[in-house]
């Protein structure tokens, strides 16, 4: 995923009311922008951090920029979810993971379940419909990376729906997009949200598969860099 204009360096001042960033560009203005996070964003939001913002193409927006990219002690991270879903998508059409090879049509936000919306529905000749879950990860703690950050009911959700597609026949993945490149591992923050931990257990012992990729994070762009081995939450 290319980012369409150049981003914008600036410091962090603060992030307030989850979806605001007070920022200091390099030329000394002061903007707020918006931040496209619903998590804590744990570890990725240290007053003084350097930042990178995008510029919005609509002059009528409230926000004139929104907060893509912050520097830590580990390198870049990419802290914009709603990217998560592109960068599975390219990533897919690409045949850059593996496990999701063979399918020549992708759908995005197909209706499914329960009032529910699947990011990515795959399809092949021969193959069984392939419901994709595209979760971000920023967070990272003791050198691995973890998904949530933050109690997610509306996580757990999403398993619940992904295990009964499994058992009408599909196949059903929930992918980890891990929007920095600085761990070798991920894991479920059990300590944070202990209900989507069991969800998750519960559903990879149904036949839900669980997949975690890391990405290449830069001012320019973001792309797949390669498979993280997962720890299984619950021993599942």
């Amino acid at each position: 995923m290319r980012y369409p204009a150049p981003l914008i360096p600036g410091k962090l001042i603060k992030r307030y009311k989850r979806f605001l960033a007070d920022i200091t560009l390099e030329d000394g203005t002061q903007i707020t922008a918006h931040c496209a996070n619903t998590g804590t964003m744990l570890g990725a939001k240290d007053p003084g951090s350097e930042v990178w913002v995008s510029p919005a193409n609509n002059p009528k927006r409230k926000l004139q920029y929104t907060w893509e990219l912050v520097r830590t002690p580990g390198g870049l991270v990419g802290i914009n979810t709603g990217h998560a879903n592109r960068i599975a998508e390219e990533a897919i059409a690409a045949g850059a993971i593996a496990e999701l090879c063979g399918y020549n049509e992708i759908k995005r936000e197909v209706k499914y379940g329960k009032n529910s919306r699947i990011d990515l529905l795959l399809s092949g000749p021969g193959k069984p419909n392939c419901y994709v879950e595209v979760k971000s990860v920023t967070l990272k703690r003791n050198d691995i990376a973890e998904f949530p950050d933050a109690i997610t009911a509306r996580g757990a959700k999403h398993l619940a729906e992904l295990t009964d597609q499994v058992a009408a026949g599909s196949r059903a993945v929930m992918l980890y997009m891990m929007q920095r490149r600085d761990a070798d591992m991920f894991a479920i923050a059990a300590d944070i949200d202990p209900n989507y931990a069991e969800a998750l257990a519960a559903a990879m012992k149904a036949g839900v598969e669980a997949l975690c990729y890391r990405c290449r994070v830069a001012p320019d762009e973001i792309v797949i860099d390669g498979p993280v081995a997962i720890v299984a939450p619950g021993g599942a």
